[in-house]
């Protein structure tokens, strides 16, 4: 794969109330390694770097914005240069200005990573694919947590990640491995 000089990094909801264990078994535990070792690659090459805060709407949740879950964890914390997207629903492109803000800095490929791969990270790709972005979603720097099916089946957050996965790869977005876009810079 060929990345482009300017491809985005984007980090989605990277925030302390995603590890409230409220939130139940996940998959992927060495996700935020793979997110830090991209991170620091994308500094050290000067790429832009998208971090996505999720401002939730529901007084219940992690990320309501009157508790400290809605910050970022200090090892995500944005550093000047970098982007602040904030959002209200998964979706990052929806009325948060991402998507003119991508056009006006001339980039077309985009490298999504972080939180929830069947939420935030799977609507937001959906959405980069149908704006005709170049997206890749990383596998093994997303990760999702058990959850239970239409039906009520119990599913794993290895079977939610990975049909999740499958609902992207192919037609909103290219999947792959962090060790591809990190050997391929």
């Amino acid at each position: 794969m060929e990345l482009q000089s300017n491809v985005a990094l984007i980090i989605i909801d990277q925030q302390k109330g995603i590890l409230h264990p409220r939130l139940g078994r996940r998959n992927n535990p060495q996700a935020e390694e793979r997110m830090l070792e991209l991170l620091a690659l994308w500094r050290l090459r000067g790429r832009p770097v998208i971090h996505v805060q999720h401002l939730s709407r529901s007084p219940d949740s992690v990320f309501w914005p009157e508790q400290e879950g809605v910050e970022f964890q200090p090892r995500f914390m944005p550093q000047d240069g970098e982007w602040l997207i904030q959002k209200q629903v998964p979706d990052a492109f929806c009325a948060s200005g991402l998507e003119a803000q991508l056009r006006e800095a001339g980039i077309g490929q985009l490298i999504i990573v972080g939180v929830a791969t069947n939420n935030s990270v799977e609507s937001t790709a959906r959405a980069a694919g149908n704006l005709g972005f170049d997206t890749w979603v990383l596998e093994d720097a997303c990760f999702t947590f058990d959850k239970a099916d239409y039906f009520g089946t119990p599913r794993t957050a290895e079977e939610v990640h990975g049909m999740s996965l499958g609902n992207l790869h192919g037609e909103y977005a290219t999947v792959v491995s962090a060790a591809l876009i990190l050997t391929a810079n």
